[in-house]
This record gives structure tokens, C-alpha cells and sequence, in this order.
């Protein structure tokens, strides 16, 4: 891939700012379309609803570690100098802030890419909670929750545990990563057929891991050909939120990051124009939980993703796919910290009315 043109006829920032937004607006069509969601596979495995949320958001698993672990081991990208591996990793901040993150997301009833897919599809509930989000990152990101996130984030780091390499771990190469990548596809295809889950739910679920991908791919060939060193990365949406308030108060400029939340809003937007469904929802809605609720559970949201180092997609499936052991360590903990939430509210429900009510998805 030879972005050098580009470079030279708008510059490395703005490059990156135009990939960003091609892998946000695919990130974000996709999203829209197949439904994916941690939270809401997370609770399909409680026995919330059916097994499709979780058929959908495995499929997207499987292919990002499945594609990532194949550019590997065919040599089209390098990881070793990313932030998941130069430098130690917090364990403790992608424990504890994994399951405040989990709480916050079962609280605000989707995580942050999901809140804005809903937000661009007309739910202005999601609109609200990404702006908590998004003001609890920058706070914990620069701000004034910085000395909590450090004091927390430097109790136990990947140091201690000899690195955040989870195949340097087990002591395997490269082709055991495109192993356990073909398992969870077929997992996931297995899954899927249990689910009766439709083609395009199951590709749409796929593309986005994909799309993680696509990500790597496309900020390594960037990092060999920018003057400016930069690091490999994909897909995140709670740093981008941090770093685009960062943005909003003089610090910085525009790249990838920028890109991939404009590109997912406008990707999501269209999609649900397209679809028929855009709608607008309000908290005015029957069934509807309180305005705090969402606004505690994206000040959660906001401060355990920056703990944690990313959310369902930065940890989960951007530092999932390469294995790096923070990353896989900070998502069980986000779906730990998901189901203990979804488990104290179904008992709340229970000793208010009796019988724990189905809660639909958003």
C-alpha cells in the first residue's frame, strides 16, 4: 500500500484523518446493521434474550484475531513496537477498570460504540451518555481523575508477569495465534447456526472484525512511510473521545482518531437513513430507566475504559486481536463486570415486582 502520494498532496495527519474516517464510516455501517454489541451478547449468555446478539459479537471476535494473527504471520504488519507491547501493560487498571467499565455499559444500557451507533441512528439518550463519556475520558485521560487512573493503574503491571505477550506466554510462534483465531471461527460459525442467525447479521458481525483489521494494516503501512514516527493502532473509541476534547481545547490535532469517530457517526447515520430506522428516542419513552442511571453508568464508562487502556473495541477486539494478555485480561473483566451488574439489577427487579423483567436491548 503506498500512501505516499497521499502524504505528500495533503500530509501525514491528515492521512491518517482520511483512513480514520474510512475505517469509522465501515466500522459504523457495519455496527448499525448487525447490531453488534458486548453488552447485549453479554446478557444473551445470561439468558436474556436469544443467542444472536452473541452469535454476532463472536463472529466479529473470531475474524479480528483470525485476520490480525494472519497479517502476522504472513509478515504484512509488525506489532512489536505498538503500545501494547514497548511498553509494560497495567493489569490492575484493566482489571478494575474492565469491571467498572462492564457496570457502567449494563447501567447505560450499550458500551461506547454501540451508545454511538444508537446516537447517530436518532437515540438521544446515546447522545447524552457519549457526552459523559466523553467528558469523564478527557478527565481521566488529562484531566482531573488522572492521579486516581495512575494510583490505581500502578498496583500490578504486565512486568511482573514476564510481558503482555500472550503467546510468548505459552511458548508458541506465530501459527499458534492463526490457531486459536481458526478455533473461534469455528466457534463462531458454530454459534451461528445454532442462532439461525441470517447471512448478513453474520457478516456484518465479521466485517467489523475486519474492519479491526483493515486498521492495523493501514496505520503500519502509515507508520513505514510518515516522516514523523508513529505507532501501529486500530479501532478504539474511548481514547478518541478523550483525545478529540483534548482537541476541543487547543491540544493537539486532527488524525486517525478524529477520523474514526467521525467516520462511525456519519457510517451509522446512513445506514439507519437507509434502513428506515432512523428514529428518534428519548428518555420520555415507556420502560425507559432514569436519566441517572444512563449518567452513572457512562461516568463508569468514561473512567474504566482510560483504566483499562481501550473499551469492548480498543482492548477488546483492537488489542484482542494480537493477543496482547491486558487486553484479553481487561475484556473478561468487562463482561464480568457486565454480568455481576445485569445480576444486581435482575434481583432488584425481582424484590421490587417479583419476577426479573426481560429489559430490551437499548
Amino acid at each position: 500500500m503506498d500512501l505516499v502520494p497521499l502524504i505528500d498532496l495533503i500530509g501525514e495527519p491528515q492521512t491518517a484523518l482520511v483512513g480514520g474516517l474510512a475505517l469509522g464510516l465501515a466500522f459504523g455501517v457495519f455496527a448499525q446493521r448487525s447490531r453488534f454489541c458486548t453488552r447485549s451478547a453479554v446478557l444473551a449468555a445470561m439468558g436474556d434474550s436469544d443467542i444472536k446478539p452473541l452469535a454476532t459479537w463472536t463472529a466479529g471476535f473470531a475474524a479480528a484475531i483470525l485476520a490480525v494473527q494472519w497479517l502476522l504471520f504472513a509478515d504484512q504488519i509488525d506489532v512489536a513496537e505498538t503500545r501494547f507491547f514497548s511498553t509494560a501493560q497495567s493489569l490492575s487498571g484493566a482489571i478494575i477498570g474492565g469491571l467498572v467499565f462492564g457496570i457502567g455499559m449494563v447501567l447505560a444500557r450499550g458500551c461506547v460504540s454501540r451508545l454511538m451507533v444508537l446516537g447517530a441512528s436518532g437515540n438521544l439518550r446515546g447522545v447524552f451518555s457519549i457526552a459523559i463519556v466523553a467528558l469523564t475520558a478527557l478527565a481521566t485521560y488529562s484531566g482531573l481523575l488522572v492521579p486516581l487512573r495512575d494510583l490505581i493503574g500502578g498496583v500490578w503491571s504486565t512486568a511482573a508477569i514476564g510481558g503482555n505477550d500472550l503467546l510468548a506466554h505459552l511458548g508458541a510462534g506465530q501459527s499458534t495465534g492463526l490457531a486459536i483465531g481458526g478455533v473461534l471461527t469455528a466457534i463462531a460459525l458454530g454459534l451461528a447456526l445454532k442462532a439461525k442467525l441470517s447471512l448478513w447479521r453474520l457478516f456484518g458481525g465479521a466485517a467489523i472484525g475486519l474492519t479491526v483489521a483493515v486498521g492495523w494494516y493501514f496505520t503500519w503501512q502509515l507508520s513505514t512511510q510518515v516522516f514523523e514516527p508513529i505507532q501501529a493502532e486500530s479501532l478504539s473509541f474511548i481514547r478518541p473521545l478523550a483525545t478529540t476534547g483534548e482537541l476541543a481545547l487547543g491540544n493537539g490535532f486532527a488524525g486517525l482518531d478524529q477520523g474514526v469517530l467521525i467516520g462511525a457517526v456519519l457510517g451509522a447515520f446512513l445506514a439507519a437513513l437507509v434502513s428506515g430506522e432512523f428514529r428518534i428516542a428519548t428518555f420520555a419513552e415507556p420502560g425507559t430507566p432514569s436519566i441517572w442511571r444512563y449518567a452513572a453508568g457512562s461516568v463508569l464508562m468514561g473512567f474504566g475504559g482510560i483504566l483499562a487502556v481501550g473499551c469492548t473495541i480498543g482492548a477488546g477486539l483492537t488489542g484482542g486481536s494480537v493477543l496482547a494478555v491486558s487486553s484479553l485480561v481487561g475484556l473478561a473483566s468487562m463482561m464480568a463486570g457486565a454480568a455481576l451488574a445485569r445480576f444486581a439489577l435482575r434481583a432488584s427487579e425481582t424484590q421490587q415486582s417479583g419476577s426479573a423483567s426481560i429489559v430490551p436491548a437499548e
